[in-house]
């Protein structure tokens, strides 16, 4: 198995990216080149998987790669695209409280 193995799903991604997918981090030539090495990530992750371990995963903050073991020599293929924000607030832990300013006297 290669990356070449997947050049049809790598081309879907691709043109799906180049048309509808909004990101100032990579072009769409970009996008291709990392998918594929995000491919050859997940096809070594998938080829040294445990035992008892079904998928091969690998990611960064745009796409997600997943191949997972079916009935079928060739893995199953899912690529997804991440929702991400460079705009996004960072949201605090959860064992933070908010401290919200009241009123004199109350909550006191």
């Amino acid at each position: 198995m290669t990356i070449d193995s997947f050049k049809r799903e790598i081309a879907a991604a691709t043109k799906t990216y180049d048309q509808h997918v909004v990101c100032l981090g990579k072009t769409p030539d970009e996008f291709e080149t990392s998918l594929r090495s995000l491919f050859a990530k997940a096809i070594k992750a998938y080829q040294n998987r445990g035992e008892g371990m079904r998928h091969g995963i690998a990611l960064d903050k745009q796409v997600t790669v997943i191949l997972s073991q079916g009935d079928e020599t060739r893995p199953l293929c899912g690529i997804y695209f991440n929702l991400f924000s460079p705009y996004q607030k960072h949201v605090l832990p959860k064992t933070v409280k908010v401290m919200e300013d009241q009123p004199p006297g109350k909550g006191e």
